[in-house]
């Protein structure tokens, strides 16, 4: 199992010494990985609902930092933990661009980046970078083909509907043999397609067990289909939990739900080995400063969260609640996180002190978000 958290690179907290802070601290800790997300616009009244919640985009996202300068700023912080973008609107960037920054920063990280491509939710930040909202399939189908090419050829020209790159040397390489791993946020049967055929695996949200399971076997199935190994693939699946100290209906998991509830939400089982990975989306806090969204959980509670979870072995479980044949179906790649994003008042359980080890503070502020397709059926998931 992995653990991971996300930088704080929206809202109050997005400063250099935030990102500094969580980057050495996670990986003191033992933590795997470190991610960013990534927004252009904060507009009073978008085009577009904010897919989660009641609808209203969070007010962090009017104070937000570029992700991969971000990254860049945590790989010269630490030494071993994984970087990632969950998401990286890649559309938003020349396809050459994109391709010379992305390797740059792999580079320079050694290896450790992870490359998380989405395609956003609001046509106004399209507008604003000069890309056109429609036809976004196809543009992410030429930007895969010019970044495999640019990543694996020594020399290599492109020629597409939507781009042409003369023919060049490519002399600047990734440290990652063939490139850093492409993960695809997508819902539409289309999008998930794609991932099976082209992606080194699948980067959902939060969502009952069933569809996210039925959504998986689509992917699996569409990579045999493909000629492709489905063990291959990974999902990392990002959740933003509320916790509680009750237990919810069910039906409410994982939008909140007490600390067991969120450890069975993880619990499943495949035919492999199990890859897991959680992400804690937090906020670094400086030494001695009280969080603003209540103090830090009781220690116990704290090495209860980081052990239990820890602990959740994939193989051989059962998903508890759910018919057999989906916890057959895979283990999933586990993303717990507490959403940096709508501020509100929470209780004390809505910190989280990382560890004794550390005076840093690392409250969750959490709402339920799910940044994409809601459910199994709302607003195309």
């Amino acid at each position: 199992m992995l653990l991971g958290l996300a930088l704080p690179t929206f809202g109050t907290d997005a400063h250099a010494e935030g990102i500094g802070t969580m980057s050495r601290t996670a990986e003191e800790l033992g933590y795997d990985s470190l991610w960013t997300g990534d927004r252009v616009l904060a507009p009073r009244s978008p085009s577009a609902p904010y897919p989660s919640g009641d609808g209203v985009m969070p007010r962090a996202y009017e104070n937000h930092m570029d992700p991969l300068t971000s990254l860049a700023f945590a790989a010269a912080s630490t030494t071993r933990v994984r970087l990632g973008t969950s998401t990286l609107n890649g559309l938003w960037h020349a396809p050459l661009m994109l391709a010379r920054a992305l390797t740059t920063l792999d580079v320079l990280s050694r290896g450790r980046l992870d490359v998380g491509l989405g395609q956003g939710w609001m046509p106004d930040e399209y507008t604003a970078v000069g890309v056109p909202w429609e036809g976004r399939g196809a543009r992410l189908e030429e930007t895969l083909d010019v970044l495999e090419s640019y990543w694996t050829k020594d020399e290599f020209a492109h020629r597409g509907p939507l781009f042409t790159v003369p023919g060049t040397v490519v002399g600047l390489k990734p440290e990652q043999r063939s490139g850093p791993p492409v993960l695809l946020a997508a819902f539409s049967p289309a999008g998930l397609r794609r991932v099976a055929r082209r992606a080194a695996g699948w980067l959902p949200v939060a969502m009952p067990l069933v569809p996210l399971m039925g959504m998986w076997r689509t992917v699996t199935e569409e990579a045999l289909k493909a000629g492709r190994d489905p063990d291959a693939l990974r999902m990392a699946l990002r959740v933003n939990p509320t916790l509680t100290d009750v237990p919810t209906d069910p039906e409410k998991v994982p939008g909140a739900g007490t600390l067991d509830q969120y450890v069975d939400y993880a619990r499943c089982r495949r035919g492999g080995r199990p890859r897991t990975l959680h992400r804690l989306r937090a906020v670094a806090r400086h030494p001695g400063r009280t969080p603003r969204h209540g103090g830090a959980l009781p220690r116990g509670r704290t090495e209860r969260l980081t052990e239990r979870l820890g602990q959740v072995q994939c193989r051989g479980q059962v998903l508890d609640g759910f018919p057999d044949p989906v916890a057959q179906s895979m283990c999933v790649e586990y993303v717990l996180g507490g959403g940096q994003y709508r501020r509100q008042r929470t209780s004390a359980r809505g910190s989280l002190r990382l560890a004794a080890r550390s005076t840093v503070r690392l409250p969750l502020r959490t709402t339920a978000r799910s940044q994409a397709p809601t459910a199994a059926g709302s607003r195309t998931w």
